[in-house]
């Protein structure tokens, strides 16, 4: 059996998009002869791709993909992914190093620990264009898994046997209080906690440490941005475990406190660099990811 690449492309983009309709807008070419290339490459596979007269997942209105078709799917993304890869290596070779870096970064890499090195990157590497893409843990997961992003610097832990992760370096987290805050373990426990959201690398690590301390929240409030946290807990709402990279100036202006239960011992999260696995890096990012070990 050969697989028909231009079948698989057509397949690829519909299962991205999760629509024949946005497929055939990305492609350039019509919905029906969208609909007829992916029946072609089911018919050649002899295999069922797509459920038709089906949703797709639960509160989406796209295509719903059999267990053959993620399958599938799975293995088109390495093969365009290498694709791009040599395309992208061989024009950065035509152009002297021009070409685009796109880094996934989680919220708090991307404000406080990304800058300084794409700083000496852009003095280093000046015809190059670097472009940074915000999200949490689990969506900068997915940009890397679906090749829009070259590499990925996260918070939160990642266990995918598609995915090469390596410790980049630690972060400490505090726990930071109102101002007129009592101290006290118990005085902890009975407070609001004010948490990231669900997919979080900063969520998942103070989830932890309140585990470790026992603390058990009886009223928590989820708020998706760090800065906003610290600036509710600076208004006096409740109690929070952020990066202490986030939260210096609030406490240098006396806007907040730190409130130490572990004397001595620092709270210490590891930060992850994430790449594909089998995916070639392109120069460019060969390079960037040199950097970031230096």
């Amino acid at each position: 059996m050969q697989l028909n690449l231009h079948l698989l492309r057509i397949f690829h983009r519909v299962a991205l998009r999760q629509s024949f309709s946005r497929a055939s807008e990305d492609l350039f070419i019509s919905q029906p002869a969208v609909s007829k290339a992916v029946r072609e490459l089911e018919h050649l596979l002899e295999l069922p791709l797509i459920e038709r007269g089906a949703g797709g997942p639960r509160g989406s209105k796209g295509v719903r993909l059999t267990e053959s078709g993620a399958a599938l799917f799975d293995h088109a993304r390495g093969i365009f992914a290498l694709e791009r890869a040599a395309v992208e290596d061989i024009d950065l070779r035509i152009k002297l190093r021009r070409g685009t870096l796109t880094l996934g970064a989680s919220t708090t890499i991307a404000s406080y620990w990304l800058p300084p090195t794409l700083g000496r990157f852009a003095e280093s590497y000046p015809l190059a264009s670097p472009r940074v893409v915000v999200g949490n843990t689990h969506e900068v997961v997915e940009q890397l898994l679906d090749c829009r992003v070259d590499l990925a610097l996260v918070e939160g832990h990642v266990d995918d046997p598609r995915i090469d992760v390596a410790h980049w370096r630690d972060d400490e987290m505090v726990i930071v209080v109102p101002m007129d805050f009592s101290a006290g373990i118990d005085r902890l426990r009975a407070a609001r906690w004010i948490v990231r959201e669900e997919g979080s690398g900063t969520g998942e690590a103070s989830a932890a440490q309140l585990a470790a301390l026992e603390i058990v929240p009886q009223e928590r409030l989820e708020v998706g941005s760090n800065e906003a946290i610290a600036r509710m807990v600076a208004a006096g709402m409740g109690a929070a475990i952020l990066p202490r990279v986030a939260i210096e100036d609030l406490v240098a202006l006396k806007r907040l406190a730190i409130l130490s239960v572990t004397p001595g011992k620092p709270l210490l999260r590891p930060l992850y660099r994430l790449t594909l696995r089998d995916r070639p890096k392109s120069p460019v990012a060969a390079s960037f990811e040199a950097l970031l070990d230096a």
